[in-house]
């Protein structure tokens, strides 16, 4: 009988979850590096760590065959001197201390997969920007994202096949998933053209995420990835597909003004709306990936559908589910799979 292999996740989010029930249900041993050890959800096996300090963590290091670092405060806020400082070194902290542990680990894992964005390149309306031929942006959000990069390969060793997951927005059912707050929007019918709308729109469907962090751990690609969806579209349709799928026809449009007086009032910054973000996946293609949900048109339906399902089966989400089902995240995969909908694992 193979072995259990043992996957070690840093940091305890939406895109974590979403990886860790992946794994888990492919036979994986699966083990969160969090502050919030009640946040975890089981079987997921929670260790703690604040992310700042060597201690009785590295155990868990040096037991697991893959490491994936997610952490990262969310960039979904004002941008003033106190979140800058937090948005940086939330992800420049727990990267070096990964390193610096790996570095005196005598039983390394053989994969590091390490977040990164891509915001990392320029405005670009023009062009698509791959790997090789993309080029970096300036600003803010662009230094975080460089010195975030620079800090993992400070730390790599021949051991250890290094990739840097330079991500697009993930479409998903999760708290901390942008999808929501849009099907809230076109609900309202404020689902509109956002700006001038030929800004691109880089994304992915959760479950290609997740099928792209499996198919990075089991490949031999290393460095920067970008993973995206191999169609990045124009903002205009991506509203439009939007409402689409959730059966709206209204959606009003939103002019710069307008966003920059909502992003004021909701904490937030218009650049994550108004920056055009044309990322082509060039490697991932090259490497033979093939996407589930390649058109947003067919990643918003399929989101549509879930979210139909899940308001269906919210109200059984009582006692009784819990108590044979253990987790709403199992409860709630395992009606999703009865009801017809292949489940993001």
């Amino acid at each position: 009988m193979k072995a259990q292999q043992t996957l070690l996740i840093a940091g305890s989010g939406f895109l974590s979850a979403a990886v860790a029930r992946w794994f888990h249900r492919d036979g994986w041993r699966v083990q969160v590096l969090t502050r919030r050890p009640a946040a975890v959800e089981r079987p997921a096996v929670p260790v703690s760590w604040d992310g700042r300090t060597r201690g009785d963590w590295e155990t868990a290091l040096r037991e697991a065959d893959v490491l994936i670092n997610f952490c990262g405060q969310s960039v979904n806020c004002r941008y003033h001197a106190a979140n800058r400082r937090a948005i940086l070194e939330s992800r420049v902290q727990p990267t070096r201390l990964l390193g610096e542990a790996l570095a005196d680990c005598p039983t390394p894992p053989r994969v590091w997969l390490n977040a990164a964005s891509a915001t990392i390149y320029r405005h670009a309306e023009d062009r698509g920007m791959s790997e090789a031929e993309g080029e970096l942006g300036a600003g803010f959000s662009v230094d975080v994202c460089r010195a975030w990069e620079e800090e993992a390969r400070r730390w790599r060793r021949a051991e250890t096949r290094q990739v840097l997951l330079r991500t697009s927005m993930v479409l998903g059912h999760g708290a901390n998933s942008v999808y929501p707050v849009l099907a809230r929007l076109a609900r309202l019918g404020l689902a509109g053209t956002m700006g001038h709308g030929s800004q691109f729109i880089s994304w992915i469907h959760q479950e290609d995420f997740c099928r792209v962090v499996a198919f990075l751990v089991s490949g031999d690609l290393e460095g920067p990835v970008n993973v995206t969806a191999p169609e990045p579209v124009t903002n205009r349709f991506f509203m439009q597909a939007l409402r689409t799928s959730l059966g709206r026809q209204l959606g009003l449009p939103a002019t710069r003004w307008m966003l920059e007086c909502g992003a004021v009032f909701l904490r937030t910054e218009t650049e994550l709306v108004l920056k055009s973000r044309r990322i082509i996946p060039r490697r991932l293609r090259n490497a033979g990936f093939t996407w589930r949900f390649s058109t947003a048109p067919s990643a918003l339906e399929d989101l549509a559908k879930r979210q139909k399902c899940l308001c269906h089966l919210a109200a059984d989400l009582g006692a009784r589910g819990m108590r044979k089902h253990g987790s709403p995240g199992e409860y709630l995969a395992q009606n999703l799979s009865r009801s017809g909908l292949q489940t993001v694992r």
